[in-house]
């Protein structure tokens, strides 16, 4: 940010389940990427109470981070990774409104887009995804902020979020929010044939085979008519989720760029009833957006 350092530098070290068994380098191929990424280098003074930060991914490489935190030292944390075309600036409205469920919202950047330096692939999407997770816990940790630990990813933002609770005991639940269930047909709806290509679903982000191995409390959201990411794909991402508590939520009304504007505080308190069941043992309780 011009005239503004950030608060924080910190190296993460590499976490002992991030052993990568699926490549994407046909998905890093030059014409794929620039689908797929819109890098944007907005960025906005952080507002009154939210934290800046950079995370060190690799040697010269940092994604930008922006922390909106309550004053509860025990307070659950929701590490957010956002849409393609979205920067951490771009909820600087939302993390108030989740601080005032009680939750801690820490939002991050990929490469090449607000403060993070570097040109984003899917590779270093979900690699860095797991240096960010690592960097977060040592980062509470040291803040003596006890709460678990939830990822959420919206649109693009899936991957990532997937990724870490199919493969990371350090994740406690998963929210998914205008989530990817397969690559191909994604392709197609940006203006890619992926058969000419050379490009088969295997050779995707693989969200449908991870989330198969997620057991953890499971949270989908999604717009009844996403013109992006259709309602189908949401409902194969639930089907074939592991978690024996999981939720669905269909948005009434909405499409893929709208949903929080139309559900308002329902879809933070919504979000807030789920958060609460993580952790506890009492029976669950259905959390839900009522148009």
């Amino acid at each position: 940010m011009p005239g503004r350092e950030p608060d924080t530098i910190f190296a993460a070290g590499k976490g002992k389940d991030m052993e990568q068994t699926r490549t994407y380098e046909k998905l890093d191929r030059p014409e794929v990427l620039a689908v797929l990424f819109y890098p944007r280098r907005d960025t906005t003074p952080p507002p009154v109470g939210a934290q800046d930060h950079l995370i060190e991914v690799e040697p010269g490489v940092v994604l930008g981070a922006r922390f909106f935190l309550t004053a509860d030292q025990a307070a659950i944390n929701l590490l957010f990774f956002h849409g393609n075309g979205e920067v951490v600036a771009d909820y600087d409205e939302a993390g108030p409104q989740y601080n005032a469920q009680g939750i801690n919202f820490l939002a991050v950047d990929y490469r090449g887009y607000g403060q993070s330096t570097g040109t984003p692939t899917v590779t270093s999407l979900i690699r860095d995804a797991h240096h960010v997770l690592s960097w977060v816990q040592a980062w509470l940790a040291e803040q003596g902020r006890t709460g678990q630990l939830v990822v959420m990813g919206r649109s693009l933002g899936s991957v990532p979020a997937i990724e870490l609770a199919a493969s990371e005991k350090a994740v406690a639940g998963l929210i998914v929010e205008s989530g990817i269930a397969r690559t191909l047909p994604l392709l197609r709806t940006l203006g890619h044939n992926a058969h000419t290509l050379g490009l088969a679903e295997a050779d995707g982000f693989g969200n449908l085979e991870k989330i198969a191995q997620v057991q953890k409390p499971t949270y989908i959201l999604h717009a009844q008519h996403d013109q992006i990411i259709p309602l189908v794909q949401a409902e194969e991402l639930q089907s074939v989720c592991a978690a024996r508590s999981k939720e669905f939520q269909m948005i009434p009304g909405a499409d893929h760029n709208n949903i929080l504007a139309l559900a308002g505080k329902l879809y933070f308190q919504a979000i807030k009833q789920f958060l609460r069941r993580i952790g506890k043992s009492h029976g669950p309780r259905r959390p839900g957006i009522r148009g």
